[in-house]
C-alpha cells in the first residue's frame, strides 16, 4: 500500500518549482533587461515586445493545459516544463536576435504555464487530502523566493563585472538545480477526484463581469512596473547594486504576501481586500517614478512584491465564489482577461517610454489602471466579498 505523502514536502516542492519557473523563469527578465538595453541596444519598445511574447506564451499555455487531455500525465508534463524552462533561460544567452528573443520567451511562457497548472493540480490535491490547505501560502511564496534569489544572483554578477549573458546562463543553472529538487520531492501525480464532468455555462452575473474586467485591468497595471522597474532605476542612475537591492526587496516582500493578504481577506472580504491591495500597489507604481532618490524605487519594489502575487490569488478566489459550479470556465476566462492585460501593458509602456523619453507617463497610466481595477472590484457587491 502506498504511504501517504507528506503535505509539507509537497508544499516545499511547490515553493521551489514556483521559484524556478515563475520567480526566475518568468521575472528574471526584469533585472537582466537594463544590461540587454545597454549592451546590445534594445529599445524600450523592443523590451516591451519581448516581455509581451512571454505573457502571450503563458496565456496560450494556460488555455492549452486546462483541457482533460493531460489527465494522468501531470507529473511528467510538469517536469518536462521545468526542464524546458532551464534550457530556454540558457538559450537567451546565445543570441542577440530580436526574433529569437521573442521566440524563446514565447516558448518560456508556454513552459511556465504548463508547469504552474500541472504543479497546482498535484500540490493542491495532496494538501487538500491532508487537510493542509493553509500550506498553499508556502507554495505561492516561491514566486517571491525566486525573485529574491535572482536579485542575489544578478547582484553577485555585477560585483564580478559579468555581462548580461552570464545572468541568463546562471538563471539556467539555478533552474536546473530546482528541477532536480522537484524531481526528487514530487514522486507522484495528483490525487484523482473522479471523472471530470462538463461544467454548466457561467452565470449571467453583473458582479462576475466586473471581477473579470477588474482582473484584466490589474494585469495591465501591475505588469508595467514588474517588467521595467529595474530599467527605471537604471535610467535614474541609481547604481547597479541598488538595482539588485530593490529587486531583492521586491522578492522578500512577496514571500509572506499571500498569507498576510489572505488573513486580511478573512476580516474584510475578498473584493474589499482586492481593492485595497490594488490601491497599495498603485501607490508603489507611482512612487517608483514620482519620488526621487533611494526611497521611491525601493518603496515601489516593496509595494509591488507585497501585493501582486496576493492580488492574483484574491481575484481568482472571487471569480470562483461567483461561479462555484464552473471553476474551470471562470479560471480560463479570468486568465484570458489577465493575460490580455499583461500582453498589452509592456507594449504600450515601451512605446510610450520611447516616445516620451522616460517611464513616467506609462507608470502613471499603470497606476490609474490599478486604481480603476480596485474601484470596479469593490463595486462588484457583497456577493463576491466573502472569502
Amino acid at each position: 500500500m502506498t504511504q501517504p505523502a507528506s503535505p509539507l514536502r509537497f508544499a516545499l516542492a511547490g515553493m521551489i518549482a514556483m521559484a524556478v519557473a515563475m520567480g526566475i523563469g518568468r521575472f528574471v527578465y526584469t533585472p537582466i533587461l537594463p544590461g540587454m538595453m545597454d549592451e546590445i541596444g534594445l529599445s524600450a519598445s523592443d523590451a516591451g515586445l519581448i516581455a509581451s511574447a512571454n505573457y502571450l506564451g503563458y496565456l496560450l499555455g494556460a488555455f492549452a493545459a486546462a483541457g482533460a487531455w493531460a489527465h494522468g500525465r501531470e507529473r511528467m508534463l510538469m517536469l518536462v516544463a521545468l526542464a524546458a524552462n532551464a534550457a530556454l533561460a540558457t538559450a537567451m544567452a546565445v543570441t542577440t536576435s530580436l526574433l529569437l528573443f521573442l521566440t524563446i520567451r514565447l516558448a518560456a511562457g508556454l513552459a511556465s504555464a504548463f508547469m504552474m497548472v500541472f504543479l497546482a493540480s498535484i500540490v493542491f490535491s495532496h494538501l487538500a487530502a491532508a487537510g493542509r490547505n493553509d500550506l498553499q501560502a508556502m507554495h505561492f511564496s516561491g514566486v517571491g523566493v525566486g525573485i529574491a534569489v535572482s536579485a542575489l544572483m544578478t547582484g553577485a554578477l555585477v560585483l564580478v563585472g559579468a555581462p548580461w549573458t552570464a545572468d541568463w546562463l546562471w538563471a539556467g543553472i539555478l533552474s536546473a538545480a530546482g528541477f532536480v529538487a522537484v524531481l526528487l520531492l514530487i514522486d507522484r501525480g495528483p490525487i484523482s477526484q473522479g471523472t471530470a464532468s462538463r461544467e454548466p455555462p457561467l452565470p449571467a452575473s453583473r458582479a462576475l463581469r466586473k471581477i473579470i474586467v477588474a482582473y484584466g485591468l490589474f494585469g495591465l497595471g501591475y505588469v508595467v512596473t514588474a517588467t521595467f522597474l529595474v530599467a527605471i532605476i537604471r535610467a535614474g542612475e541609481g547604481g547597479r547594486l541598488f538595482e539588485s537591492t530593490v529587486w531583492l526587496a521586491t522578492g522578500l516582500a512577496g514571500i509572506p504576501s499571500v498569507y498576510l493578504w489572505q488573513s486580511l481577506a478573512k476580516r474584510w472580504g475578498l473584493t474589499s481586500t482586492f481593492a485595497v491591495a490594488c490601491v497599495v500597489e498603485a501607490l508603489g507604481v507611482w512612487a517608483s517614478v514620482g519620488t526621487g532618490g533611494v526611497v521611491g524605487p525601493l518603496a515601489g519594489g516593496v509595494l509591488l512584491g507585497g501585493t501582486f502575487i496576493a492580488i492574483t490569488a484574491l481575484g481568482l478566489q472571487a471569480g470562483r465564489l461567483l461561479a462555484p459550479e464552473a471553476p474551470r470556465r471562470v479560471f480560463a476566462l479570468m486568465t484570458g482577461a489577465f493575460g490580455i492585460g499583461q500582453i498589452i501593458g509592456p507594449i504600450l509602456a515601451g512605446i510610450a517610454a520611447d516616445w516620451t523619453g522616460s517611464f513616467f507617463a506609462p507608470s502613471l497610466g499603470a497606476a490609474a489602471a490599478l486604481l480603476l481595477s480596485g474601484v470596479i472590484g469593490w463595486s462588484s457587491g457583497p456577493a463576491a466579498r466573502s472569502p
